[in-house]
């Protein structure tokens, strides 16, 4: 029965077939494409002055706020999207919250102002507070586990909310222990209740489709260095070069992500949240390659303040960590030992191109594509084990 148009938001079966991800997730992700540009932008021009290490420690603290924001929704919706009004509505205040956080982006990672960014992380998580009360009026099975994550999530953004009364020079080191906070939560909650019923199909779909999120920055990057070689002729071999091999890598990423099923790998609570939470790693070094490639294209013109190793590093560090982080999270379990130890071996060879500045990119493109081989021809240890329905937990 409907009330004003309202559904019970009652669980979603965690066993439908055919479950894929709603026209108002795909609309809820265009959002973060906003957000991920802007890192990516702001991150390259700090690379760019120099700042390497103060670039990469706000780029991580600014895209954990993006990826954790996503992640909640993301496994909310899995489990109680009732697609109704009220619930669109909230999902758009959701959306709302992304564009002032995108907005305070420059500010935190430059000016390591907080104000506005913290402004519009505690506008999504509220909204999903709001989301989860109502989850709990409707589920009485379900209502402990939307309690816990009501108070828990509201606790933490008050503690956040407290913190811009800090000292300047003191929130970023409150920044990562109310991080910590923030990932507690779901251990708490889904360890001391019933564990609310996530689809793993659905999961390991959205997980992709955020992949390709961050990939697509990675062709953008690419296209900017084609414009710049056609704007600058004098460097038009070298863009181009650069621009062939930054397709290669992003393409080579996209290839290796999804060269495995990776539904398989979220089975019960421990392996959701290891797979859950090492996409992070995933999602954040593949949204750093833009800004490498940008780094690149800069350096090209001799605009940077970096050695040609680090310039190397800004492109060779990301597709590393990619290749490794995906292999451990989804890929590992289904090569040989051998198989295993020449992906490795690829991905640390990356890592050293670093070396030898001039032929890191183009290296780091043979690379990629070597690993895409091995996997293509690598025989399975063995069939993967079936899926396990989470009403057998």
């Amino acid at each position: 029965m409907t009330t004003l148009g309202l559904r019970r938001m009652v669980p979603r079966d965690p066993t439908q077939r055919h479950r894929a991800a709603s026209p108002l997730e795909l609309l809820f992700d265009l959002v973060f494409v906003v957000a991920v540009g802007l890192a990516a932008t702001n991150l390259h021009e700090i690379e760019a002055e120099g700042a390497v290490t103060s670039a990469v420690l706000s780029y991580a603290l600014v895209f954990f706020s993006i990826w954790w924001a996503w992640m909640n929704f993301t496994w909310f919706a899995t489990s109680f999207d009732t697609d109704d009004w009220l619930y669109r509505v909230t999902t758009v205040v959701q959306m709302a919250g992304v564009l002032v956080l995108a907005a305070g982006v420059h500010a935190v990672m430059v000016d390591g102002d907080f104000t506005v960014g913290i402004t519009g992380y505690v506008v999504m998580r509220l909204a999903l507070v709001a989301q989860w009360v109502r989850a709990a009026v409707s589920s009485a099975r379900y209502r402990p586990s939307a309690i816990r994550y009501a108070v828990g999530v509201t606790v933490v953004q008050v503690l956040w909310v407290a913190s811009l009364a800090l000292p300047h020079e003191a929130r970023p080191f409150a920044a990562p222990l109310l991080i910590l906070g923030e990932l507690l939560v779901p251990v708490w909650v889904e360890s001391r209740a019933e564990t609310t019923p996530w689809h793993t199909h659905h999961l390991a779909e959205r997980y992709s489709l955020f992949t390709l999120i961050v990939l697509g920055e990675g062709l953008l990057a690419s296209a900017n260095a084609v414009i710049d070689a056609l704007e600058h002729t004098e460097h038009l071999g070298s863009l181009l070069t650069l621009a062939a091999c930054g397709l290669v890598v992003t393409v080579g990423m996209w290839w290796i992500y999804f060269s495995r099923e990776q539904h398989d790998h979220i089975r019960d609570l421990r392996s959701a949240l290891v797979f859950g939470y090492g996409h992070y790693v995933v999602f954040a070094v593949a949204g750093a390659l833009p800004a490498g490639i940008e780094v690149a294209v800069r350096a090209d013109a001799g605009h940077v303040d970096l050695s040609s190793s680090a310039v190397a590093a800004t492109v060779a560090v990301p597709v590393a960590l990619f290749v490794l982080s995906i292999w451990a999270l989804a890929i590992r379990p289904s090569l040989s030992l051998r198989a295993n130890a020449v992906v490795v071996a690829l991905a640390l060879a990356v890592l050293a191109s670093v070396a030898v500045p001039t032929l890191s990119l183009p290296a780091t493109a043979l690379l990629v594509v070597a690993v895409v081989v091995t996997l293509e021809v690598a025989s399975p240890r063995g069939a993967r084990a079936p899926s396990v329905p989470v009403t057998a937990r």
